[in-house]
């Protein structure tokens, strides 16, 4: 099938592109100095001189942690190893909020699922307390046996959702048709490790199975740029470099690749949860 000979040569190209990547230079944050433990007890661990950070599940509580620092506008990396084995009922999570009931925030949230089944990958954005902008993917890759890089790119024209340094979302600005975007309130990174079997694996029928616990997740290498005063970063979206974090020819090739071949759920086809008409910031991207 042709679509399949198109997926593997994509995936044989990702692949090497993580391996680059992986080489490259990185000046990532100390867990110790820049963030903090917030709830969980002593399931969350901070180990290698502030280098990994672990967090756990049991039946008693999850865990999770967040940036001393808050960030308007920013690109933030981090890289996770997802809980292992049958993970079904749990959520790992990585992303970026605000605080108030009118809050915004842009989510990485990773659904557990039962042993040989995979991960999905739950993208969200929130603007002014209001979210409902939901893409979901299946990933290309076992998320629990090696570290994969998870980057949000917020900037005031657009946001940009990556895996290993690949876009598979772009969320743009589009206040001029009256959609709200996020972009006035500072917000910090928050990852956290929780139970949700109500509603986590496929939709609350499969629960958590707690003879496998503690579910632990795995966290290193974080990362903060600012991305309005520097001039360049330190990666790019494609083997070229891309000094203002945008996605040139290439990085879009890779950016429909992921859409077509992994993305299982987007809002903006939803027209049995839109009967009125889709959302407006639902017309076809320039990406």
């Amino acid at each position: 099938m042709a679509g399949t000979t198109g997926k593997g040569f994509y995936v044989g190209m990702v692949l090497g592109m993580v391996m680059m990547s992986s080489m490259a230079a990185s000046c990532a944050a100390n867990f110790f100095q820049d963030t903090e433990l917030t709830w969980g007890g002593d399931r969350g661990k901070v180990l290698n001189g502030g280098q990994l950070l672990t967090l756990s599940l049991d039946k008693f509580s999850g865990s999770g942690f967040q940036s001393k620092k808050q960030f308007l506008f920013g690109r933030i990396d981090m890289d996770i190893k997802l809980v292992s084995g049958n993970s079904a009922g749990t959520v790992t999570t990585f992303y970026l909020s605000s605080e108030g009931p009118n809050h915004d925030e842009i989510d990485f949230e990773f659904l557990g699922n039962v042993s040989g089944d995979p991960y999905i990958l739950h993208t969200n954005v929130f603007a002014q307390g209001k979210g409902n902008r939901e893409q979901q993917f299946y990933l290309w890759f076992d998320p629990t046996r090696n570290f994969h890089k998870y980057s949000i790119v917020w900037k005031p024209q657009h946001i940009i959702f990556l895996v290993d340094n690949i876009p598979i979302r772009v969320f743009e600005n589009e206040e001029s048709k009256g959609v709200p975007f996020p972009k006035d309130q500072a917000m910090r990174m928050y990852s956290s490790l929780w139970n949700a079997d109500d509603w986590a694996t496929r939709g609350g029928l499969v629960k958590t199975d707690w003879s496998k616990a503690p579910f632990t997740a795995y966290y290193r290498n974080f990362k903060a740029t600012d991305l309005i005063s520097s001039s360049s970063s330190s990666d790019s979206f494609s083997d070229s470099k891309v000094q203002s974090n945008e996605i040139d020819a290439n990085g879009r090739r890779r950016l429909r690749w992921a859409q077509k071949y992994f993305m299982i759920y987007d809002y903006c086809t939803d027209l049995k949860r839109f009967p009125q008409g889709l959302p407006p910031e639902c017309k076809r991207s320039r990406f």
